[in-house]
């Protein structure tokens, strides 16, 4: 197998791309470098700049590589942004899926892994959110991955192509600290970078119907999801047919103050948070059930929040090492 990854200089990309490679996996890499940082793959994996938006530029790297299967990760992905932006995002998010789709089925590949997100559900009111759980996006954001996801099915039944679509919950962490993510717009590197400019963190609402009235978050380490990844590339390369669609999250919620109590404690820093009015697009609760994913692809988390916490501050310090620490 041969795997082209797109958006795989990305944060959550590259932990795929080493993952993958770490384990005996042919892997390729396309990145627009928009927000991805080429140093962040290892010698070996090649880099193609380009865009998923770009047809022929597809058809070229899929055939002249061999490409045998995809994973799909290059999006636009900020919720606040595309509340703002929607005509962008459905630009950019759908129209690159679905040119990705056409190229793919034009190469013959017959597996394919598309990044979705928990984002599709919104705001269910349930303790665990399964896959069964109805979908009611919040966000344009949310509604783009909802929408890529009956894409992907429909081109699958279509083109005889193998699919898993993974729902991922939020994201943190990092599994060497040059991985560490550079953008400020999660919710940790956004505490973090009030705290290393001497700011107090933010918190977007406080009377969500929760215990402690900020929102509660399920987190993922971002090598617990790259770990996932290589276990849904393995699933499509061993002959599975059809489409799976499975959460990827720990099945435990944290609110919004725990973390920022819990960073706190990590950087040493422990300013109390300033509450500012509520986000567009934000649920109160969102927290998964991920039974399924270690049923069908004998996957489950093994890193805590703190682990998270701890890796990405990390991370932090070697990005900004200009910046007054805690």
């Amino acid at each position: 197998m041969t795997w082209l990854i797109t958006g795989g200089a990305g944060y959550i990309g590259a932990h795929g791309a080493r993952a993958m490679a770490a384990e005996g996996e042919q892997v390729l890499v396309l990145d627009d470098l928009s927000t991805g940082v080429p140093a962040r793959l290892p010698e070996g994996i090649p880099l193609v700049h380009g865009s998923a938006l770009d047809g022929e530029l597809l058809k070229r790297v899929l055939t002249e590589h061999g490409v045998t299967g995809v994973v799909h990760l290059a999006a636009r992905k900020q919720i606040g942004e595309s509340v703002a932006e929607p005509t962008r995002y459905y630009q950019e998010n759908m129209g690159g899926l679905a040119t990705l789709l056409d190229a793919v089925a034009g190469a013959g590949v017959r597996q394919f892994l598309f990044s979705s997100s928990a984002a599709v559900y919104g705001n269910p009111d349930v303790d665990l959110i399964t896959e069964d759980t109805p979908c009611a996006p919040m966000s344009p954001y949310g509604e783009t991955k909802l929408a890529g996801e009956w894409l992907v099915r429909a081109a699958g039944r279509a083109h005889g192509i193998a699919t898993v679509c993974l729902r991922y919950f939020n994201v943190a962490g990092a599994a060497e600290p040059e991985l560490a993510d550079t953008g400020i717009f999660n919710v940790v590197p956004m505490v973090f970078d009030r705290l290393t400019r001497g700011e107090a963190p933010r918190i977007f609402g406080d009377d969500y119907p929760t215990p402690d009235g900020t929102c509660v978050r399920d987190y993922i380490h971002v090598a617990d999801l790259a770990e996932a990844h290589l276990a849904a590339a393995r699933r499509l390369a061993g002959g599975s047919t059809g489409d799976l669609t499975v959460n990827i999250g720990r099945g435990e919620g944290v609110s919004v103050r725990e973390l920022v109590t819990l960073i706190g404690e990590v950087t040493g820093d422990t300013t109390p948070a300033i509450v500012e009015p509520r986000r567009p697009g934000d649920a109160a609760r969102a927290v998964g059930s991920c039974a399924l994913a270690e049923r069908e692809l004998g996957w489950s988390a093994r890193r805590g929040v703190r682990e998270m916490v701890e890796s990405a501050w990390q991370g932090w310090q070697l990005h900004h090492p200009q910046q007054r620490h805690g």
